[in-house]
């Protein structure tokens, strides 16, 4: 399996934390299921440019949080999830912070909430 991480280094956002995110939403949204490998620390690190320190925070509170599993030998992998992981309400609450940003954004452009809205469902139809 492919996994691609994309980072916004002028986002405000720690990049570690970019990272979590990003593997809590593939977990989420089941395009990373129990047992799958994520890529090595180093591997990553190189691919995306950041220190490895970065990366292996991220890979480490995700553990922490019980999203990980640490392979001896072999590096990251899913752990197995028995909650209701994915929902849609769940999936919803990982989207919340974006979607406020972008509302706070669209109030200081004097946007309107129907300009606001048709713009993201322009965006929603290029992306599909």
């Amino acid at each position: 399996m492919d996994i691609s991480f994309h980072i916004a280094p002028t986002s405000g956002v720690p990049i570690y934390r970019q990272l979590m995110d990003q593997v809590r939403r593939m977990i989420a949204s089941r395009r990373l299921s129990a047992g799958d490998a994520l890529p090595s620390v180093r591997r990553l690190a190189t691919e995306l440019e950041v220190n490895p320190m970065t990366v292996s925070k991220a890979y480490s509170l995700l553990e922490a949080e019980g999203l990980l599993d640490r392979l001896r030998g072999k590096g990251m992998a899913v752990a197995e999830v028995t909650d209701a992981r994915g929902s849609v309400r769940e999936r919803l609450q990982l989207l919340r912070p974006v979607l406020e940003n972008a509302a706070d954004q669209s109030s200081q452009l004097e946007l309107s909430k129907g300009q606001t809205l048709d713009f993201f469902e322009q965006i929603l139809e290029e992306r599909s």
